[in-house]
């Protein structure tokens, strides 16, 4: 789909809203790491209180603007302007990214 974007002509500002074959929750998506790796693999909330001191342990300087960004797609804030059902949807599946991924770092090893 992002190559087929990049190759398409137009003038003037685009905004495209592209997003994958489906929306995945965070259990979803551990569900799938689950698969790919073999072993279980559960989503877990961390806690709000503890996100700058999580981020700031991880080297980010200031945490605040990526706090206000969860935030707002936890509440709903942001989403696509058109909706989900304009947007332009690529046809990976996440299981395919996550395999090549696991493939990638086991190959490493």
């Amino acid at each position: 789909m992002t190559a087929e974007l990049l190759n398409e002509t137009w003038s003037g500002v685009r905004i495209v809203e592209l997003e994958g074959p489906q929306r995945y929750s965070a259990n979803d998506i551990a569900a799938r790491f689950s698969l790919a790796l073999g072993q279980a693999v559960r989503a877990e909330s961390v806690p709000r209180d503890t996100w700058e001191s999580l981020f700031r342990s991880q080297g980010m300087k200031n945490p605040m603007p990526r706090m206000r960004m969860i935030d707002s797609f936890n509440e709903g804030w942001i989403d696509f302007e058109f909706g989900a059902a304009k947007s332009r949807k690529g046809t990976t599946r996440l299981e395919s990214v996550l395999e090549s991924l696991v493939a990638e770092v086991r190959g490493r090893k």
